[in-house]
């Protein structure tokens, strides 16, 4: 690396955090190309964009207090391995992405061994919904916070944190698909009925939600003519091997991985997905879905307890369009007879499908931003780093 060429550490340490760090990577890349250069610690996107992960991500896709308790021990010594590395390496900047409770430590561990490291957190906690006190601990940990969502300045302003509003990346990534080809591709009539499922990416979830949505597939076949199609993400593809060689012989199913994600939502009449990214994905494409999500139930009951939970939907679809676009089923109502009657009324109903196509389009409108979101976020590191 030249004395005039910044290095950029990026920090993911699951999935969706992946695919926006090689985001911002090709945007980088891009715009100023030999200008700046890379190290990182990430997954598959990231490594296909050419910087591959200096410590393993495994097994740190992590939500809910005890599932962090249990994975304390990997944590911490994942944390110190990044910590080491990055102040080896001295980079001009570390953007770290999403996951807070590790982001917040490996920041923490930068910021005591070498202060002048520039640190740039990228999406921030959602303290709109939990635990406002994030944005003040934030706030005294990072230097910059560039936020997917528009409203989130607002409660970072008191704490002097600055904040950029750089727009969702997951709805520059969506692109229209083609759904009469998928359904060609996959000998899938053009009239059939089809529901399209996905169990999300982390271990638990599947766990948690994976019974529920077997359960109901399980009534939707029983019940009436219906094609489920299943979108796999890689990370967990062994994990769900045996729920897809039963879906596969006793469904009917058709299962596809991530390069065909597009096409299948073009040729999904409904989707049942796990609470996330994706649901924001599928009301990009229009897609009528229905969510699900449990948690382990002591984190369940603390929430419960203390009040923890103060926004009134899961889901940002919904928090963006004010009202219930997208029917959420969660905890106790993650149940597999509750989710198939959701999935039935809006497969009876191709008015009310029509009606949620337009209405959910606009409101991911509202969390879209100005521009491409993975270039204004190369724009805003790109400055910072001046």
């Amino acid at each position: 690396m030249s004395e005039d060429t910044p290095l950029i550490y990026v920090v993911a340490a699951e999935r969706s955090g992946d695919l926006l760090g090689a985001g911002l990577i090709k945007a980088m890349r891009s715009r100023y190309g030999n200008g700046v250069s890379f190290r990182g610690m990430g997954g598959e996107a990231m490594a296909e964009g050419g910087v591959p992960s200096t410590v393993s991500i495994e097994g740190l896709s992590i939500l809910g207090f005890f599932d962090g308790l249990k994975a304390f021990s990997r944590i911490k010594e994942r944390v110190a391995e990044v910590v080491a590395d990055i102040i080896r390496h001295k980079p001009d900047a570390v953007v770290l992405i999403d996951s807070w409770g590790f982001m917040l430590r490996v920041a923490q561990g930068v910021r005591e061994a070498d202060p002048s490291i520039k640190l740039i957190k990228y999406v921030g906690p959602q303290v709109f919904a939990t635990r406002p006190g994030r944005a003040k601990t934030l706030a005294e940990t990072v230097d910059h916070l560039m936020s997917i969502l528009s409203f989130d300045e607002r409660y970072y302003r008191p704490f002097g944190l600055p904040v950029t509003f750089v727009g969702n990346p997951t709805l520059d990534r969506i692109e229209p698909g083609d759904g009469a080809t998928f359904r060609a591709r996959h000998g899938i009539a053009a009239d059939a009925h089809t529901v399209l499922v996905l169990f999300g990416s982390r271990k638990s979830e599947i766990d948690r939600i994976g019974p529920a949505f077997v359960a109901s597939l399980e009534q939707l076949k029983a019940e009436r003519e219906v094609t489920p199609i299943i979108i796999v993400a890689g990370a967990v593809k062994d994990q769900l091997a045996p729920v897809l060689d039963h879906a596969r012989s006793e469904f009917g199913a058709v299962i596809v991985d991530e390069a065909e994600k597009t096409d299948a939502f073009a040729a999904a009449d409904v989707a049942l997905a796990c609470s996330g990214t994706v649901v924001t994905e599928l009301a990009t494409a229009g897609v009528p879905t229905v969510t699900a999500y449990k948690l382990g139930w002591l984190t369940w009951a603390i929430i419960r307890a203390f009040n923890i939970m103060k926004a009134p939907y899961i889901s940002l679809v919904n928090i963006a369009a004010d009202e219930m676009l997208v029917p959420e089923f969660v905890q106790t109502r993650c149940r597999g007879g509750l989710l198939a009657a959701e999935v039935s009324a809006l497969l009876d109903d191709p008015k009310r499908r029509e009606r949620l196509h337009s209405e959910l389009a606009a409101a991911t409108d509202k969390l879209r931003g100005e521009g491409d979101a993975s270039e204004n976020a190369a724009q805003t590191v790109f400055e910072l780093t001046q």
